[in-house]
């Protein structure tokens, strides 16, 4: 005895036409939205391999229940056709699993063959399919409404069983791939199990039929929900809009199970309440006007909002589109000059009117409109107000608002993406410096060895030649002797240090000849400083100055310090010839820059690295009595006076 059995539904007769009408609606609906959602898909992606073969599976569905359609309209045959077609979406869910689990990570060998093999997979499912055709592998019955249903002939289980050993393919290929990959796509995988499992069991009792089993198939009323859950499922960690779709269906959904739920209670209540002429109105007519209401509210929903905010808020062009407008035109933004400009445009181009944005660094900007926001940070982050928009009309003011907060959020990520670009460039420039100084040092130590040998070689030199070369030599040491100290690792041997002892102690060294100096620093002051590289940094300044006041008839120095509020200052004058404004500032203190004839170039920097590495500043200033001032600070924590002394001081 073969597949088929004749069909018979366990309802009676009032029943039949509703339910019967019922089936051929939902298997419409589902029909409808397999087609929406496959053009859906093939629009949002179109570069990806995964959805167009998830879209394929979508139109396979949709032209599968419209042959249950077709069946219930009186054709049969074209119906039968149809719905034998069936191996064909599996086949398309498998191309759709081996890609979609293929696809970021690594590929796997596996899955590259079945990948290779899809062509033979379409093909053998389009031989079954023929097959089923020429063999007459389906047929229908006649329900008692004298509707048709579709069932398996005898020569239709070779169609049947094909179709349920590529469905558990592409089942097994998901598993591996939940095995394999972990994230949102492990997560993908996950919930496209749960809504296969859902979709089993609604398709489970169409085969019923075919297996004489008399039930009528209520789950498939709830097929349209299958396809959906599906592509949701898929494409909600990769289509961030799909999440909003989703919010807004649920919602409505649940109104719909409430309306439901209240009209089940009048149907019950409102005969008691002596409201009989609403307990006769059956209750799936409740249902359905109830259902026409909430769909006609969903559909002028957004446009009544649309009028009431601009009834409300008159002059706000608000939508979600704007908003996506704004977010991603800021984030093009890379430096803050960049960032106010877009702001600026983005606003004023939304009100009509100009907006200035005022930033921290940009307080005294000139004003280019009456119309502000002005950004302000916090530990908290950043914050804006709103200046000049009291006489603004609500919409342009609610504009601004929206628009405030969001321009406050790309100044935190503007910020962030400065801070991490800056420190990323001081760590190159760091292992930059370190690689330059290795390089330095070993240059200088081989410099020393055929500097050595020129000595030697001029010993056997007439005496003014012998001078020149031994003058010459002395500065290529030098400057080998400064590049070792500046590229050199600097570590600090700190000790009470007396201060105007050290600096008498250079100035009795130094060869000052004719230039007079005078030197007001109290005896009493002490630093807590490493003495040799504190000596190196006055070295290199006196020898700088002495070099330039030697030729000067009235050559002066002075060097004084004093103990102020959170620093101990001290400056080094000189009567000498004033610096070039070229040099001034930081390029003073750069290697290799030097006015001086038969300078280093390495005085100055050697001296800013001593001081930095105290804790301390050093700098030019242009603005005191003298032409040639250098100014070194130092904190406060690193002088104080000498016990024994400070003693007999507050005892006199």
């Amino acid at each position: 005895m073969g597949l088929r059995f004749c069909l018979i539904f366990s309802v009676n007769e009032v029943y039949s036409l509703p339910l019967s009408l019922m089936f051929e609606i939902a298997m419409l609906v589902s029909s409808v939205c397999g087609i929406l959602v496959a053009a859906w898909l093939l629009w949002r992606a179109k570069k990806q391999g995964d959805l167009r073969a998830l879209a394929g599976f979508a139109i396979m569905m949709a032209i599968w229940c419209f042959g249950h359609v077709a069946l219930f309209q009186g054709f049969e045959n074209l119906g039968i056709h149809i719905i034998l077609a069936n191996p064909l979406m599996p086949t398309f869910f498998l191309h759709f699993a081996i890609v979609f689990v293929n696809s970021g990570a690594a590929k796997e060998t596996m899955l590259d063959r079945l990948h290779k093999a899809l062509p033979w997979f379409y093909a053998t499912s389009s031989a079954v399919v023929l097959h089923s055709w020429w063999v007459g592998a389906g047929d229908v019955v006649s329900t008692f409404d004298t509707r048709s249903f579709f069932v398996f002939t005898d020569a239709g289980t070779g169609n049947l069983a094909y179709t349920v050993l590529v469905g558990i393919l592409a089942h097994g290929v998901l598993l591996f791939g939940w095995y394999r990959h972990s994230g949102n796509k492990k997560r993908s995988i996950l919930a496209m199990f749960g809504v296969g499992a859902w979709g089993l069991l609604l398709a489970t009792s169409f085969v019923f039929p075919s297996f004489g089993i008399s039930w009528f198939p209520y789950p498939m009323l709830l097929l349209p929900s299958y396809l959906l859950l599906l592509v949701y499922g898929v494409v909600r960690y990769q289509i961030l809009s799909v999440n909003a779709f989703a919010n807004r269906a649920l919602l409505w959904l649940a109104m719909m199970l409430v309306i439901l739920c209240l009209i089940a209670v009048i149907s019950v209540v409102s005969g008691r309440l002596g409201l009989q002429a609403l307990a006769d109105v059956p209750s799936w007519q409740l249902w359905l006007y109830s259902l026409l209401l909430l769909v006609t509210t969903a559909v002028i929903y957004q446009p009544l909002n649309r009028l009431i905010s601009r009834l409300i808020y008159p002059g706000a062009m608000l939508n979600e589109q704007v908003l996506e407008n704004w977010s991603s035109r800021l984030k093009e933004a890379q430096d803050w000059p960049a960032l106010i400009a877009l702001g600026e445009g983005l606003l004023s181009a939304q009100i009509r009117r100009t907006v200035q944005i005022n930033m921290p660094f940009s307080s005294e900007m000139a004003t280019k409109s009456d119309l502000a926001i002005t950004l302000s940070q916090d530990q908290n982050g950043w914050r804006f107000s709103l200046i000049g928009w009291e006489d603004a009309s609500p919409g342009m003011r609610l504009t601004a608002e929206v628009f405030g907060s969001l321009y406050a959020n790309s100044c935190g990520l503007l910020d962030r993406s400065l801070a991490l670009a800056a420190a990323e460039r001081k760590r190159l420039d760091e292992q930059h410096l370190v690689e330059l100084g290795g390089l330095s040092a070993a240059m200088a130590h081989e410099l020393r060895n055929p500097l050595n040998i020129i000595a030697m070689a001029s010993h056997d030199t007439p005496p003014d030649t012998r001078q020149h070369i031994q003058t010459q030599l002395n500065r290529a040491d030098r400057l080998v002797s400064d590049m070792l100290v500046y590229s050199g690792g600097l570590t600090l041997q700190l000790s009470p240090t007396p201060l105007r002892a050290l600096i008498a102690s250079v100035l009795a060294q130094a060869p000052l000849g004719n230039i007079g100096y005078d030197m007001k620093v109290d005896e009493t002051l002490e630093l807590d400083a490493d003495p040799q590289r504190l000596q190196q940094v006055f070295i290199n300044l006196i020898d700088n100055a002495t070099a330039f006041l030697r030729n000067q008839l009235d050559g002066k120095l002075s060097i004084e310090a004093k103990v102020e509020a959170e620093s101990l200052i001290i400056q080094m004058h000189n009567n000498g010839p004033e610096i070039d404004k070229t040099l001034q500032g930081d390029a003073l203190f750069q290697p290799f820059v030097t006015k001086r004839a038969g300078g280093s170039g390495l005085g100055l920097a050697i001296v800013r690295r001593i001081i930095d590495a105290h804790g301390g500043r050093i700098f030019h200033r242009a603005d005191t009595e003298w032409p040639v001032t250098f100014e070194i600070v130092l904190p406060k924590t690193q002088a104080h006076k000498k016990p024994q002394e400070q003693e007999q001081q507050n005892a006199e």
